[in-house]
């Protein structure tokens, strides 16, 4: 199991979605910045050395179909 540090900033009351943060990743360098819910669960999601990259604007409706434990 990993172990992340999630600081979120910033999140917009009136669509709960839009959240601005970073996350850590407990024993490696570097962050990685969030922009909102869907990029944080795609973060938290991505496997040691993935790098996944977004692809065009339908992406994010098909991130969470892609983040399911096998």
């Amino acid at each position: 199991m990993d172990s992340y540090v999630v600081r979120v900033y910033r999140q917009e009351t009136d669509n709960p979605r839009k959240l601005v943060g970073v996350v850590e990743e407990v024993g490696v360098k570097g962050k990685k910045a969030f922009t909102d819910i869907d990029d944080l669960w795609e973060i938290l999601c991505a496997r040691k050395g993935d790098s996944r990259e977004k692809q065009g604007s339908g992406a994010k409706e098909n991130r969470a179909a892609k983040c399911v434990k096998k």
